[in-house]
């Protein structure tokens, strides 16, 4: 046997046993209330599925998702029922693969269908809206996924942002975008929230100074993600908000060239006690 299946049957059969333990200990389901949330998180810029070999291939994509047993994912470029990837609902038929919940957001009407981002979701997905971020110089649409998420333990909804942002040299478009994005939780101070995505820019540009006014990065030292092959720079993050709530127990580029022209990032963020002032 495959040792991710193996691995995944582990998992399984440990989180049984685990809900096994809290039905019939009470001093057990006690302990387990007590031990901080963890969330595991990651962002994948697809490239509509197809790979640097030129292959179209949701099965590895899908793949690389399930390697890291992830709770949350934030997915770009994603295509649902567009002729260049065989008209498949890719954001359904991820869902399908990895068993999670999903929601996909729309941000272009291409080739008899649409393209945008997508959130997938081991948690159950209570509401989702997508904001249609501003555009500068007639460039291509793009759309922030507002996804609220229903995580046990919390006592509201964790709100998960999922974006991909503007491509091209000058940033005027990614800071407009910026502050779309800082918005949502400005008048939110201790709204639980994590931000996940392309951002097609650097740690040291302005747009990421921007974005650090209200997150907390995942990664406080560079780890490149493009070009998939040898990566020289990041561009694709986690965040997280409000900084002093959460801390960072992992953070890692996955190790796979070829599915995508991304490598995705992954983290295990713990949420902390709020603070009493």
């Amino acid at each position: 046997m495959p040792k991710r299946e193996m691995r995944t049957m582990a998992i399984k059969a440990y989180r049984v046993g685990f809900l096994f333990i809290l039905l019939v200990s009470p001093a057990a389901n006690q302990a387990a209330a007590e031990q901080p949330v963890r969330l595991s998180v990651l962002s994948y810029n697809i490239h509509h599925g197809e790979g640097i070999d030129g292959k179209l291939d949701l099965q590895r994509i899908a793949g690389v998702i399930k390697s890291v047993d992830p709770d949350l994912v934030a997915l770009q470029e994603v295509d649902k029922k567009v002729k260049r990837s065989d008209s498949v609902d890719q954001p359904a038929e991820l869902a399908r693969i990895v068993e999670m919940q999903v929601v996909f957001a729309a941000n272009i009407e291409l080739q008899g269908g649409h393209y945008g981002n997508a959130v997938l979701s081991r948690y159950p997905i209570v509401h989702h809206h997508n904001h249609l971020l501003p555009r500068v110089d007639n460039g291509e649409q793009r759309g922030l996924i507002e996804a609220e998420i229903q995580v046990p333990r919390l006592n509201a909804p964790l709100l998960l942002l999922a974006t991909h942002l503007d491509h091209r040299p000058n940033d005027r478009e990614r800071i407009a975008s910026t502050a779309v994005i800082n918005q949502r939780v400005s008048n939110q101070v201790q709204r639980l929230a994590l931000l996940a995505g392309d951002m097609n820019a650097v740690p040291e540009s302005k747009v990421l100074a921007e974005i650090g006014t209200k997150w907390m990065s995942a990664n406080s030292v560079p780890q490149p993600t493009v070009p998939v092959g040898k990566p020289v720079k990041q561009i694709d993050y986690i965040l997280a908000h409000p900084r002093d709530r959460w801390k960072v127990v992992e953070f890692k580029v996955l190790d796979e060239a070829v599915a995508s022209d991304h490598r995705a990032v992954f983290s295990v963020l713990e949420l902390l006690p709020q603070q009493t002032r």
